[in-house]
């Protein structure tokens, strides 16, 4: 089984299906892709279907798309609980995951993880004064509140336990981080800051994180 992933330090769609197989257990290779290279670009033309990061290759089939993945690898690993148990938490957590993947594009669109913005390391640049970027800001504070205080009661992640959902929000923190976001000064009563360093001191994401700054030294 391999997964094909783009650059660690700023390929975001990548980190998500990449930290779900590590919470799964899988046994699982990572080909990283420069795709911002001519040779890159081509390589990646020819292992994906859309031409877009992630995909997974497994059992002779191409899975595509960071939610399809995750999704195959609830199905394929049901003892990791990537979901979680309670069935109203369960339809909210999907909800959240559906959301983050095809939402919030001004939030994208001005923190980008793009030309030298990176989600590893030291690295840090100044939040731009952008409106709609700043409410999406406000919508995952206000998401991530709501869901903490409903069903984070068992443990520090979105609904206590790990999930899928907090591998879909572990690069929103990274751009809250890189940027120096102040959620406080956006309404946030400090759980939103304190579920975002527990995200960003995830023992996978600081693996993930040191093998990217390992390779940009390298």
């Amino acid at each position: 089984m391999k997964l094909i992933i783009g650059p660690r330090r700023y390929s975001t769609w990548s980190l998500r299906p990449w930290l779900v197989l590590k919470r799964c257990g899988a046994d699982f290779e990572t080909h990283e892709v420069d795709f911002g290279t001519p040779e890159g670009h081509a390589e990646l033309m020819r292992l994906s279907p859309t031409g877009l990061v992630p995909v997974l290759q497994v059992e002779g089939e191409t899975i595509w798309d960071s939610l399809s993945i995750s999704v195959w690898a609830a199905e394929r690993y049901p003892e990791a609980k990537l979901w979680p148990a309670d069935a109203k938490a369960r339809w909210l957590a999907r909800s959240a995951v559906c959301e983050m993947h095809g939402g919030f594009q001004e939030l994208r669109s001005a923190l980008t993880m793009n030309g030298g913005h990176l989600m590893v390391g030291d690295s840090r640049s100044e939040a731009p004064n952008h409106s709609a970027a700043m409410k999406d800001v406000k919508r995952l504070i206000g998401l991530w509140t709501d869901l903490r205080g409903r069903f984070g009661a068992a443990g520090p992640y979105l609904f206590g336990e790990w999930s899928i959902a907090d591998a879909f929000f572990t690069p929103v923190a990274t751009r809250f981080r890189h940027y120096q976001v102040d959620l406080a000064e956006l309404g946030d009563d400090g759980t939103a800051a304190a579920y975002a360093a527990t995200l960003l001191n995830d023992p996978h994401f600081l693996a993930w994180e040191a093998e990217a700054l390992a390779g940009m030294k390298g």
